[in-house]
């Protein structure tokens, strides 16, 4: 992606706040913050944002808000980025691994039917590449055995189920405005939405260190917040991510035409009630690793999203999980390939990755 032209986009505009709160010294909270979590809240349709340090700590503070930790078990899709389960893992409950539809790629009800038990505490389901889990679907399900649904919007900034927006479809949700995401911030940054009241403020508390006021602790918490700097940029970029995400979606478009009928090759499936705000891009080819070095070759910047499934990581080995435990995320994440996507992609571009995407496949 060219974060180069997203950031020479607003570069000006910021220029002049940024410079005041270099000059002012107001780096840790303050009106710069507010505001972005008002406008970011009403944007999500949610009433509270509470702003933190990064997406991983966004989902643990969600986690614990919910006095989800330890004895509990929580379910997770296997396809995810780690952070997902490590969240989990952080809070202190234990991980347990759910397959995915092999359509869309998300958690659906069919998958948490599978793998939920009487001792499931949680649901996290995730908006992955840019589409919302079907919550609908899911929460039916999860409440029947009593557990709580948590929204991992890390990858959804801007996308819709049936009109409403990621980030007001569980309870709670936790994001990431790391500065490859749609909305994306200079550094690291996220959030935490809620439409409720008592779990916002229990999010601020154990984001800062537990305590309700200076020097009064009353229980264990972290450090975890958005500084005023990353506010700055979030804000400015906040206004243009409608724009940026049509662009996005002008783009799949055009994918879609330009490698429709292409032998071999599994386009991206939208769900239906889905507005995608295309994230990412991922196509499903055969012999991937060799296409994926021939387009590098070429000077085309694929990737992988992800390469290894969760529970077959070196961090996750402790757990006992094989392949075999969980096929279609890990028939997935041998087929993925992800094509340059970002709201500045010319036409050109596309014409240049697909051309050579068919010489390859």
């Amino acid at each position: 992606m060219d974060l180069v032209a997203q950031q020479a986009e607003v570069a000006d505009e910021i220029l002049a706040d940024l410079e005041a709160i270099v000059r002012g010294g107001g780096f840790i909270g303050g009106d710069q913050v507010t505001s972005f979590e008002t406008e970011f809240a009403a944007f999500s349709d949610v009433a509270h944002c509470v702003g933190v340090g990064n997406g991983t700590d966004a989902l643990e503070l969600a986690l614990r808000a919910l006095d989800i930790g330890e004895g509990a078990e929580v379910l997770v899709p296997a396809n995810s980025f780690i952070a997902s389960a490590e969240a989990v893992i952080r809070a202190g409950a234990r991980v347990r691994f759910a397959d995915v539809d092999d359509e869309s790629l998300l958690l659906d009800a069919a998958s948490v039917e599978r793998a939920i038990t009487p001792h499931t505490a949680a649901v996290l389901a995730v908006d992955l590449y840019g589409q919302p889990a079907p919550f609908d679907e899911i929460t039916p399900v999860a409440e029947r055995f009593g557990a709580a649904v948590i929204e991992d919007a890390a990858q959804s900034q801007g996308a819709t189920r049936f009109g409403r927006p990621a980030g007001s479809l569980a309870r709670i949700a936790g994001t990431s405005f790391y500065p490859g995401k749609n909305l994306g911030a200079a550094g690291d940054a996220g959030a935490v939405l809620t439409g409720d009241r008592t779990l916002a403020e229990r999010v601020r508390v154990i984001a800062s260190h537990g305590s309700t006021e200076k020097y009064v602790h009353d229980e264990f918490g972290f450090n975890s917040r958005l500084d005023a700097i990353q506010a700055v940029v979030l804000r400015a970029k906040l206004a243009r991510l409608p724009a940026w995400n049509a662009a996005r979606r002008a783009a799949a478009l055009r994918y879609d035409e330009l490698l429709a009928g292409l032998e071999g090759v599994r386009l991206p499936v939208t769900l239906p009630g889905n507005v995608h705000n295309w994230h990412i891009y991922c196509v499903r080819v055969p012999d991937r690793d060799r296409v994926l070095a021939g387009l590098k070759a070429e000077g085309i910047g694929a990737a992988l999203h992800y390469p290894t499934p969760i529970h077959l990581t070196g961090a996750f080995r402790r757990l006992g999980l094989s392949r075999g435990d969980f096929p279609v995320a890990e028939r997935a994440a041998s087929e993925l390939l992800s094509l340059p996507m970002f709201p500045h992609l010319a036409e050109a571009q596309q014409v240049r990755v697909a051309d050579a995407l068919k010489r390859l496949v």
